[in-house]
């Protein structure tokens, strides 16, 4: 917060942004109809980045306000305030797009997002030239299914060795995690993001989950011998596709219920005998036979495409689990006897 004493360190532009603030949205955007762009942007990328400015500071600024402030009251500067004044004079497009630029590198939650969306191969280019702990910590900041597609290519003694470090790794230091968003930022992308999930194990176990299986296994016999505490932990917390046949017949067949387009008969392509029997078990006679025909006509699948099937499965399970519309078995000695 700016205090009285700080007025000496506004320039003029936030003078400006102040009085913008303290006329309102509606008398605001009716004076700032009257300036150029180019103004119009330096007082709305001052007014983004002022934040609670004290009764004090204003009247500091603006003596002509001061009665509307002395009471003790205040006002605050924010991308809100200053997105719904020019929202009062210029087009939605104008204004997406000045506040796309202000909002600049590291605000918002698009860095990691973008860079997940990225080709896993331009990924892993990437960060085969970074130490172990910063691919860690970027890897942990991915969204799962990227990381696990991303991992693979490092080669599996690397892979090993990342993964170790994810395993371990619970937070990062704000400094190093500004400096490694701000080296992402510019090698790849225009917004950033700072997000860490709550449960480290749990990130790794929602990683392991989108992993291919034969990646895992073999990943897995690595962790079991380098990391096995840490590694068994991680394992209690995974649901897998093949887990979905612990649940009861009714569950799963809510479960198949939900499922989206094609992604069940794609799902089942890729399952293992036990597991497709176990699905058609859990359908009347006529829905089954619709799903083998379906399953039958689809010709030729690739493999990653049954991955992101499975894994739909799986997304759909847990959010009917958070739901409470259906129970998760989540260890071997969960089951759920008929």
């Amino acid at each position: 917060m700016k205090h009285a004493r700080d007025i000496r360190v506004l320039s003029g532009v936030d003078k400006a942004a102040i009085l913008f603030l303290c006329l309102g949205e509606k008398r605001g955007s009716a004076l700032m109809q009257q300036l150029d762009e180019f103004d119009i942007h330096k007082i709305t990328v001052a007014m983004s980045s002022l934040g609670p400015i004290s009764s004090e500071m204003v009247e500091a600024v603006i003596t002509e306000f001061m009665d509307g402030v002395e009471g003790g009251g205040s006002i605050v500067g924010s991308f809100e305030m200053a997105e719904r004044m020019l929202a009062g004079f210029l087009p939605e497009e104008k204004v997406a797009e000045i506040m796309r630029e202000i909002r600049g590198p590291l605000v918002g939650r698009n860095l990691w997002e973008n860079f997940s969306a990225l080709n896993e191969q331009v990924i892993a280019n990437y960060l085969k030239g970074e130490h172990d702990q910063t691919v860690a910590a970027i890897l942990t900041r991915l969204r799962a299914e990227t990381a696990a597609r991303v991992l693979p290519l490092l080669g599996l003694d690397r892979m090993a060795a990342v993964v170790e470090r994810m395993m371990a790794l619970e937070s990062v230091p704000r400094h190093v995690l500004e400096q490694l968003e701000e080296t992402v930022q510019q090698d790849f992308l225009v917004s950033a993001a700072r997000r860490t999930g709550p449960d480290p194990q749990q990130r790794m176990a929602d990683l392991f989950n989108k992993m291919d299986n034969t990646v895992f296994e073999g990943l897995s016999e690595r962790l079991e011998q380098n990391a096995s505490e840490a590694f068994g932990a991680i394992k209690q917390k995974m649901f897998t596709f093949d887990d979905l046949i612990r649940l009861d017949a009714n569950s799963l067949a809510r479960v198949m219920r939900a499922a989206e387009g094609n992604s069940l008969p794609l799902a089942l392509r890729g399952a293992r005998k036990e597991v497709r029997d176990r699905f058609f078990d859990s359908l009347p006679a006529r829905s089954r036979e619709m799903l083998i025909e379906e399953m039958a006509n689809m010709g030729p699948v690739r493999s990653r495409d049954v991955q992101v099937a499975q894994s739909a499965l799986v997304d759909q399970a847990m959010e009917l689990a958070r739901q409470e519309v259906i129970r998760l078995p989540m260890d071997e000695d969960d089951l759920l006897l008929e």
